[in-house]
């Protein structure tokens, strides 16, 4: 068992302050969550270990128990297994009163195991300072115990299809649940920003299992239907635009749809050739999560060629045609 820094895990020094760990937690937590990160073992892990330190850093009694462990830690272990492990009887462990609470709750382990099954959430290292008694389900009845716990009911996935706009300002839909012979509805809220594929999860929605057991869940896959003019890439988003053959000549300000429906000014220099790209940052898709970051929106410039001309356009354009026959 390996000393477990869990300062390095939050990416904080140790003189930070609780407001700092409480920041630093919410963020990793908000980019390592498993529902933003389906299937990937890595991200699972990683969010463990950041929920395992957040739960000592932000409780001052075990805070200070951990910063004085310190390289001490390897004898505690041994005290620990032979029976003289509390606190009050190690050097460098002083009983004192609980400490200060925080008010961003750490997930509890009911919470952890509703993401990741029956494996106790807290690593070996946390139980043998923290946890006092062994770990569930370790130890030579870990089958009994493992056979005695109701298993969960099996998780269901379903499509949902969602249009861009849907997608850029976050929507919500409403189900038609069956369950026992009778129907019910469920109104489930779909975050700005989600990306294609995306799981959505509908907790305690999935199959009913046997008396005493907790539900499974509900998975909405997220399908983004294609859009006849915008096209999205991961945040951003890109529309062409379509610009007069005067205005991009001689310069001037066309209007840039948007996904909210409404349009945004666009300058547009003198001279633009068609294809031109243009950046207009912050217009894109939120990032699933984080309000303050959003892609950009680009519009590309297309030179709309008229399909007929008046007596005074073709007028005009001639004498144009006449000038750029005399240029050399």
């Amino acid at each position: 068992m390996e000393f477990k820094d869990y300062y390095a895990v939050l990416g904080v020094p140790k003189t930070a302050s609780e407001s700092e760990i409480k920041k630093a937690y919410r963020k990793l937590a908000r980019k390592y969550h498993p529902d933003l990160n389906p299937g990937d073992k890595a991200a699972e892990a990683k969010f463990k270990d950041i929920n395992e330190a957040n739960e000592v850093l932000s409780d001052a009694d075990k805070r200070r128990k951990y910063d004085e462990l310190g390289s001490n830690w390897r004898a505690y272990e041994q005290a620990q297994r032979s029976g003289a492990g509390a606190p009050e009887n190690f050097a460098g462990f002083q009983s004192r009163g609980p400490g200060g609470q925080t008010t961003y709750r750490t997930m509890t382990p009911e919470e952890m195991e509703t993401l990741f099954g029956t494996d106790d959430p807290f690593s070996d290292f946390f139980h043998t300072f923290f946890g006092g008694a062994a770990r569930p389900g370790r130890g030579p009845d870990r089958g009994a115990r493992r056979q005695a716990r109701p298993s969960r009911g099996q998780d269901f996935e379903s499509p949902l299809e969602l249009t861009l706009e849907e997608i850029a300002a976050g929507t919500t839909r409403r189900l038609s649940l069956q369950r026992d012979g009778q129907e019910r509805t469920v109104e489930v809220r779909i975050p700005a920003g989600v990306k294609d594929g995306a799981r959505v999860r509908v907790a305690g929605e999935g199959g009913q299992p046997g008396p005493g057991a907790p539900p499974g869940d509900l998975y909405l896959v997220v399908h983004q239907l294609p859009h006849e003019r915008f096209e999205r890439r991961g945040q951003d988003v890109y529309v062409k635009v379509p610009i007069p053959v005067p205005t991009a000549v001689i310069g001037g300000e066309v209007p840039v749809p948007t996904l909210a429906g409404t349009a945004l000014r666009l300058r547009v220099p003198e001279l633009t050739p068609s294809g031109r790209v243009f950046r207009l940052r912050g217009h894109g898709l939120p990032a699933p999560g984080k309000s303050d970051s959003r892609g950009d929106l680009y519009a590309t410039a297309d030179i709309d060629v008229p399909s007929s001309l008046s007596a005074e356009e073709r007028q005009h354009y001639e004498a144009l045609k006449e000038l750029a026959a005399k240029s050399p």
